[in-house]
C-alpha cells in the first residue's frame, strides 16, 4: 500500500530537537555579556517559537528592564553569533533520525520550516547529520515572512513540488506549537502535534488534526489521519 502523503514538512525545535538546553546555555552567555542575570531553561521553554528578535525581546524583559528598539540589534546579533559558534550537538528526540529515514527511504519528500534563523538550523542539521534528508529548508530569516504566516509554509512545499489541491491531498505539517498549526491551516495542508514540544498551552487546544506522544508513532499516525481515523 502506497504511502498516503508525498511531502511532509517539520517545525525543528520541540518537534525534531529538544533546543531549550541550548537556547538557555547561549542566551546565558547573552545575558552576561550585557550584565543581566541568567535564565532557568524552564523559563527559556515558555520562550520558544516565535523567533530569535522576540526570543531575546523576552529574556531581557525577563531578566530586568525590555531592551528598547535600539538595543535589539546589537543584543541579537551576539546572540545569533554565539549560537552559531556554540559546538555542542543538539539533542534528538528519540527515534527522529531513524523514522525521518525510513520516511524517506519510502520516497516521501522532506521539508523544514523553522522560525530558528536558517544559518543556525543548516549547521544543527548538519552536526546531526540530517541534511542530506532535507530537500527544502526555510529559516526564520529565509523569506520576509514567518510562522504563523502561512507563505513560510507554502514556499516549503512548493520547492518539494506540491502546492495548492495537491499540498492539500498529499502533504502535511508537523510541529508543536500553535504557529504550526496556524500555518499549516493558512497553507490548507494537514497539521499533526506532537505532545512533548513547547506549545505553551494545553496541546489538546492547538487544533491540530492529530496529537501524537511519540514521533516513532508519525508514519502509522499519518495513515490513520490520511484514512479519516
Amino acid at each position: 500500500m502506497p504511502f498516503p502523503f508525498s511531502a511532509l514538512v517539520f517545525d525543528l525545535d520541540g518537534t525534531l530537537i529538544d533546543s531549550a538546553p541550548d537556547m538557555t546555555r547561549v542566551l546565558n552567555r547573552t545575558l552576561a555579556e550585557f550584565d543581566r542575570p541568567p535564565l532557568t531553561e524552564a523559563q527559556v521553554r515558555t520562550m520558544v517559537g516565535d523567533g530569535s528578535a522576540m526570543l531575546v525581546r523576552q529574556a531581557f524583559a525577563a531578566s530586568g528592564a525590555p531592551l528598547t528598539d535600539d538595543a535589539v540589534e546589537p543584543v541579537l546579533r551576539h546572540y545569533l553569533d554565539t549560537y552559531y559558534d556554540d559546538d555542542e550537538r543538539p539533542v534528538l528526540y528519540p527515534d527522529v533520525a531513524e523514522t525521518l529515514a525510513a520516511l524517506s527511504d519510502r520516497g516521501v519528500r522532506l521539508g523544514l520550516c523553522t522560525n530558528k534563523p536558517e544559518r543556525i538550523t543548516r549547521k544543527l542539521l548538519g552536526l546531526l547529520g540530517l541534511e542530506p534528508l532535507f530537500g527544502a529548508v526555510a529559516g526564520g530569516d529565509t523569506l520576509p515572512v514567518k510562522k504563523p504566516d502561512g507563505r513560510h509554509l507554502t514556499w516549503v512545499l512548493d520547492r518539494l513540488g506540491v502546492a495548492g489541491d495537491q499540498a492539500a491531498q498529499h502533504a502535511a505539517m508537523i510541529g508543536d506549537n500553535a504557529n504550526d498549526v496556524k500555518a499549516a491551516r493558512a497553507a490548507g495542508v494537514p497539521v499533526v502535534a506532537m505532545s512533548y514540544g513547547y506549545p505553551r498551552m494545553p496541546v489538546a487546544e492547538l487544533g491540530a488534526d492529530l496529537v501524537l506522544d511519540h514521533f516513532a508513532d508519525l508514519p502509522d499516525g499519518l495513515v490513520r489521519l490520511a484514512a479519516g481515523g
